[in-house]
């Protein structure tokens, strides 16, 4: 008679069970998703081109009529240290904030309109570890798309400018600041919008809400009255302005350049924090 050995339930389901996936798996997964879709480096090159070309045609306007400003025109430019303003517009810096919060909402709400989420979870029930780990690939890839923008753009409008004596180095003072600033905004951007579109789960509304919250309600709120100062400067596009003015810009309500970087990660904190907590306890 042959004798059959029987396991204890729970420990036949542990024997059978799956490993739970490790953080770097999940990493790697949401990595693989990011680059899977072919529109992703397409879009990533055109945010690129679009701000890069914005900043260089701006320096390359003001190396076509350099000659024809008037002296003080010219004094007050060197002065004021315009060039390096060049290396970052506003213009620029509002089409790389819109991008990326636009990039940052589809991240998410490209999953729950696929329906992919539901497969996602089921997959890995650990549903703060999952969206942990879209932030941190999201956030490492905007970082690294943001130093490439910054950089191209001021190697570029400094050659432009270079051409009537304006261009300055990338060791001239300040210049790491406004590199630093303008390429941490995207991740910024990108971070807030994943938020939104989390708690949204709509791609056309998330994106609405992200370019109010990131770029009208800076323009709602004045600097010229204290409390409404302290909302405008709470915001990243703010935050940024501050980090790339002249020495020579002044405000009714200045702020030290440590309170503009402490926007910045706060701003990121926040967005992480409702990303991993957002799906904690809800359906798909």
């Amino acid at each position: 008679m042959t004798a059959h050995l029987t396991l204890p339930r729970d420990v036949a389901a542990e024997a059978t069970a799956e490993p739970a996936a490790r953080f770097r798996d999940l990493l790697a997964a949401e990595w693989l998703k990011l680059w899977s879709l072919r529109s992703t480096p397409w879009t990533y090159a055109v945010v690129f081109l679009a701000v890069v070309g914005f900043n260089a045609g701006t320096a390359y306007d003001t190396y076509r009529y350099w000659t024809s400003r008037d002296a003080a025109s010219r004094a007050d430019f060197i002065r004021d240290g315009m060039s390096l303003q060049h290396a970052f517009t506003g213009n620029a810096a509002t089409i790389l904030l819109l991008a990326a919060g636009a990039l940052g909402a589809v991240t998410v709400t490209g999953e729950y309109g696929t329906g992919l989420i539901r497969t996602t979870f089921a997959a890995v029930p650990a549903r703060r570890s999952v969206m942990a780990a879209k932030a941190a690939v999201l956030a490492a890839v905007m970082t690294l798309l943001g130093a490439l923008i910054a950089v191209t753009s001021f190697a570029a409008t400094q050659a432009i400018l270079s051409g009537r004596g304006l261009g300055v180095p990338f060791d001239h003072p300040g210049a790491v600041r406004v590199l630093a600033a303008s390429a941490l905004l995207l991740p910024v951007g990108a971070l807030t919008g994943m938020a939104i579109g989390t708690l949204v789960r709509h791609t056309g509304t998330t994106i609405v809400l992200g370019v109010a919250t990131l770029l009208i309600l800076p323009v709602v709120f004045s600097s010229d009255r204290y409390w409404s100062a302290l909302v405008s400067h709470a915001m990243p596009l703010e935050a940024w302005q501050r980090l790339t003015q002249p020495a020579t810009f002044q405000t009714p309500f200045p702020w030290s350049t440590g309170g503009a970087w402490t926007v910045y990660a706060a701003w990121a904190l926040a967005a992480v924090l409702i990303t991993v907590a957002g799906v904690h306890r809800r359906d798909q």
